[in-house]
């Protein structure tokens, strides 16, 4: 029997070497390019030395500048946000966090907690209120939860608010907030007679302060705060109406994590291509490293974490926009993407020798930030034991 025509292959793709991009439509390439080219022109030229100076100057405009590209609330539908797929966030949260962590920070907190939030468990009015002008980058909005003494145990929060006639009286700290000093709302958490709730707080209300985290060794181009609630007086109308209990908060949070698991290869493929290149240039014993067998075995093995962490994060994608994403595969996705995007950023150091702990190069602020997104939004160790307990059924939180 005749075997038929002979098909060719196409070439080994470096870049590509998995073929992933043909599990994506052309919808999809043309908003990871779109993002891609922004990041080229509008991070990348700065990003070093913002880092170096431990400062984001002109988010303002930079948030406006991702309303216009529809980056803000993406993934969410009506009152002015693109209502992408989840993929396409995917592919964004990449590119951004390609360029740096911070700037995927910004548009993470400011769609996938804040403009989530109020999107999920707002009502009407708080919807149409703040989410057109979030969507655009007009407004930009915060997430308190984490708390100066209560991290990765949320329900043991002291941040609390109680009824006053109609209204509602706010009072207590939350720490470690991305974009909480230059916020125009702050979506807070806070324990009251009915259980925990969430509430809308406009950052011009007499009592609230955000002063700002200086001395930053990672994030260090990202705006963090703190927020002090200081007897916040909020109408009856400021608290979200649809949610009780920690449900509401990490529901928000699942939402960012799926964030993370694209980003953090964004950061990754920054320093795996930061290597490459390097290993091609770069001379010792009268040829180029990447000719030694130990550099290619380096190098190798970052593509392998690499484009494997890309495909994990592409399915826990297509899962969730079919609806079917479970909170635990968004735990085995981030403790997995993160943690080899960490390797791959020190092997890469490696690679470059005393020349990867310079900001000529990408790699040590990736590293560095990389530390912050491996504890931020649930520890390696919280989503183990996330994992432990769908794994084996036993809790092993208390």
């Amino acid at each position: 029997m005749s075997e038929g025509p002979t098909r060719s292959l196409p070439p080994f793709d470096p870049a590509d070497p998995l073929g992933i991009d043909d599990l994506l439509a052309p919808e999809d390439l043309a908003v990871r390019a779109t993002v891609r080219q922004w990041a080229a022109d509008r991070v990348l030229p700065h990003i070093a030395d913002w880092y170096e100076r431990g400062e984001l100057p002109g988010i303002r405009e930079l948030a406006r500048e991702l309303g216009s590209l529809g980056a803000l609330g993406m993934s969410l539908t009506g009152y002015g946000c693109a209502g992408a797929s989840a993929v396409q966030y995917g592919l964004a949260c990449l590119e951004l966090e390609a360029a740096d962590s911070g700037i995927r920070s910004l548009v993470s907190v400011q769609g996938s907690l804040a403009m989530y939030a109020i999107h999920r468990f707002g009502s009407d009015e708080q919807k149409e209120r703040w989410l057109p002008r979030m969507a655009t980058g007009e407004v930009i909005g915060c997430f308190g939860l984490t708390e100066p003494d209560h991290g990765s145990d949320p329900a043991a929060m002291r941040t609390h608010a109680k009824r006053d006639g109609s209204d509602w009286v706010l009072t207590g700290r939350k720490m470690w907030i991305t974009n909480g000093s230059v916020a125009g709302v702050a979506v807070v958490w806070a324990r009251t007679d009915d259980g925990i709730r969430g509430f809308a707080v406009p950052t011009d209300s007499p009592g609230f302060s955000a002063p700002e985290i200086r001395h930053k060794w990672s994030l260090r181009a990202s705006v963090t705060s703190e927020l002090v609630m200081d007897e916040v007086r909020l109408p009856a109308d400021a608290v979200l109406p649809e949610v009780t209990g920690l449900r509401g908060p990490l529901s928000c949070l699942s939402h960012a994590r799926y964030g993370i698991v694209w980003g953090a290869m964004g950061a990754a493929r920054a320093c795996f291509e930061a290597a490459l290149d390097y290993s091609r240039s770069r001379e010792q014993f009268g040829r180029p490293i990447g000719g030694f067998q130990l550099t290619q075995a380096k190098l190798a093995d970052m593509a392998v974490e690499l484009h494997k962490g890309v495909l994990l994060a592409h399915h826990l994608g297509r899962r969730m926009d079919s609806g079917t994403l479970r909170p635990e595969q968004v735990s085995f996705g981030k403790l997995n993407n993160v943690r080899e995007a960490i390797e791959i950023c020190r092997t890469a150091r490696t690679i470059l020798g005393a020349n990867g702990i310079s900001l000529e190069y990408p790699v040590m602020r990736h590293a560095t930030n990389l530390e912050s997104v491996l504890t931020y939004e649930g520890t390696v160790e919280m989503h183990q034991l996330v994992l432990g307990k769908a794994l084996t059924g036993l809790d092993a939180f208390r």
